[in-house]
């Protein structure tokens, strides 16, 4: 058993193994849902009114049409960029799944086709839920220099690039599996952003997703991010976090929902990586401390599963429900680092699907736009 999940091996009945975790111990606290106040530090910007968090999401009547949408056809093969040395394409494999070389141990998640597939899927729902933009910072019409930390497979950075083709598109990020032809005024190296900024300064926007809860020293990262940006200039962080709720009790109590339950795992297995799956709820914090101004948090609900009324939210919730179904996977190494057994990772896998396919559950996740401006 080399994963999570194995969905053609249903859990077997009876002398199933216990899962490991918050089922088998005194639970841990469960985090209370964010709350609504959006301006961190003063607002600013221009989409302070385009958050709509404290909305309940309409559930659709009668049984949610699962072939509406088509979450297939993901082509997520690319070649890396030749500008990089031949040692970083090192990857070390384990459990059938690659892992980067570069700084190896640090980050837990592959880096092979199926998890840049996942990434991909995820950029687009980001899409939706942003109605096409990919950033909500008011960056104006024509920024010159701009950072994506932590790429992945280059997608934001290259679709940035040819939103302001007269803009310097830079993409930083630990796996090389960015694509080569990419448009002229974009790159990509192979850096690690916990190091020294050695990406020169003058930047007017940077931008950062899933990064807040994998660094190990946020801090750092905002500190130097705010020295080399130029006056003026403005960081941005894309960022969810696990954690399920719903408003209107159609999922268990949170003591006895999987997913809570199985988030909680989340949270223990990763914190042995240094990450910290709550951060990005915090993030406002870090930026005031390195002393970003018009610190603005935007807060979206994002659905699981295609249980809203509206068209694109169910659209949105297919892609975060196989986003979420294809992550499972992807934690093995986590949780086997945690001491979780294969056959206890079934477990849990089978558990976690049945709860993420229940369209009867109407659980959301929450998504964080936060943005702030270095003073002029």
């Amino acid at each position: 058993m080399s994963g999570l999940l194995e969905p053609s091996r249903p859990v077997a009945e009876g002398n199933s193994p216990s899962p490991k975790g918050p089922f088998s111990k005194a639970a841990t606290p469960i985090p209370e849902p964010p709350h609504e106040d959006e301006a961190i530090a003063g607002g600013g910007g221009d989409d302070d009114d385009d958050d709509d968090d404290g909305d309940v999401i309409e559930v659709e009547d009668g049984a949610p049409e699962e072939d509406e949408f088509l979450a297939e056809g993901w082509d997520g093969s690319s070649n890396a960029s030749t500008s990089v040395t031949s040692s970083i394409y090192n990857h070390s494999f384990e459990n059938g799944r690659r892992y980067h070389a570069y700084k190896y141990g640090r980050y837990p998640i592959p880096n092979d086709d199926q998890e840049q597939n996942r990434e991909d899927m995820k950029h687009a729902m980001m899409m939706e839920l942003t109605d096409g933009k990919l950033f909500l910072a008011p960056i104006g019409e024509n920024p010159q220099k701009i950072i994506d930390i932590g790429t992945g497979t280059g997608i934001w950075a290259i679709e940035a690039g040819d939103l302001f083709p007269g803009a310097e598109v830079l993409g930083l990020d630990l796996s090389p599996i960015q694509p080569e032809w990419v448009p002229p005024n974009v790159k990509f190296m192979i850096d690690d952003v916990e190091d020294e900024w050695a990406n020169g300064p003058d930047w007017d926007f940077a931008h950062f997703r899933g990064m807040a809860l994998t660094l190990r020293d946020l801090q750092k990262a905002v500190d130097q991010t705010f020295e080399n940006l130029k006056p003026g200039g403005w960081i941005e962080f894309q960022e969810s976090v696990g954690m399920s709720y719903c408003d209107d009790g159609s999922a268990p109590p949170p003591e006895k929902d999987v997913l809570v339950q199985f988030y909680l795992l989340c949270v223990e297995a990763l914190a042995k990586f240094g990450m910290d799956l709550n951060r990005p709820a915090a993030v406002g914090e870090f930026l005031e401390r390195a002393g970003f101004v018009n610190i603005t948090c935007v807060k979206r609900k994002v659905p699981v599963g295609v249980w809203p009324r509206d068209k694109t939210m169910r659209l949105i919730g297919l892609y975060m429900r196989e986003t979420a179904l294809q992550s499972l996977p992807s934690l093995s190494k986590a949780f086997a680092n945690l001491g979780i057994s294969a056959e206890e990772r079934e477990v849990w896998g089978a558990k976690v699907r049945e709860a993420l396919t229940d369209a009867s559950s109407h659980r959301y996740y929450y998504y964080y736009f936060w943005y702030a401006q270095k003073p002029e």
